[in-house]
């Protein structure tokens, strides 16, 4: 399979964005193989097959990215995920990919700047050193309605891992990663149901639940990677499940 490498910046290699910011490189060299299938789905992927909700064509929205990092564990490869602190304004306490919404230090938006801002948010929210993240592909912008947030979502390979945990207990309840074959095992996949009637592809992840954006994003992972084994879709499980 061949494999791709580019920047996310205007110019040559070894230049800088207008400001003195770095490049980002994206590149698939040097992946283990099982993130084969994950770099070419980024790769081929379109956002109507990743979500209905897309960012409005009138460029209204508060950008952000996500960092979506895959790891290697004990169990084979793992997602690094986090609990968001209850205080918060938007989606306190659901578990999350690490990330959050553009800084103007970040740079331009149209270009490297969602690679940085996941990086930046992903440090700042679980100490996670960005050194050692290969970013290998990124997915199309999406859009969740309810935060007003168009996201772009950043494809990492922990490369170099390193230690993580809770920096602002503000921000974050908990940090922890969470294994592909737990995720794809059947016994841990419903569909969540919201009290206002909507639905959607959910995990159960020990006595949590990703539900919402992450688990839409993770489903389509798992599906256009060729990863998803068959489960129960009629298995429901309301959003108040664990109360």
């Amino acid at each position: 399979m061949a494999r791709r490498s580019e920047t996310y910046d205007s110019g040559a290699a070894g230049t800088v964005e207008a400001g003195g910011l770095p490049e980002i490189a994206v590149t698939s060299t040097g992946l283990p193989g099982w993130l084969d299938p994950v770099a070419e789905a980024a790769r081929s992927v379109r956002p109507e097959q990743l979500s209905r909700f897309l960012p409005p064509e009138s460029g209204a929205g508060r950008q952000s990215a996500v960092l979506i990092l895959f790891g290697e564990g004990e169990k084979g490869p793992e997602l690094l995920l986090m609990e968001r602190a209850g205080s918060l304004r938007s989606h306190a306490g659901q578990l999350s990919f690490p990330g959050g919404a553009l800084d103007p230090a970040d740079g331009d938006p149209k270009s490297a700047g969602p690679l940085r801002a996941a990086l930046r948010e992903a440090e700042e929210e679980t100490g996670l050193d960005p050194s050692g993240v290969q970013v290998f592909g990124v997915l199309p912008r999406l859009y969740i309605p309810v935060s007003d947030f168009v996201v772009t979502p950043v494809l990492g390979w922990w490369r170099e891992p390193s230690p993580v945990g809770v920096v602002d207990p503000a921000e974050t309840a908990s940090v922890f990663t969470v294994s592909v074959a737990d995720l794809t095992d059947p016994a841990n996949r419903v569909t969540s149901v919201h009290p206002r009637g909507h639905s959607g592809p959910a995990f159960l992840v020990g006595p949590a639940l990703v539900w919402g954006f992450t688990a839409g994003v993770i489903d389509k992972i798992l599906h256009y990677a060729g990863w998803e084994r068959p489960w129960d879709r009629s298995r429901q499980v309301p959003l108040d499940w664990h109360a």
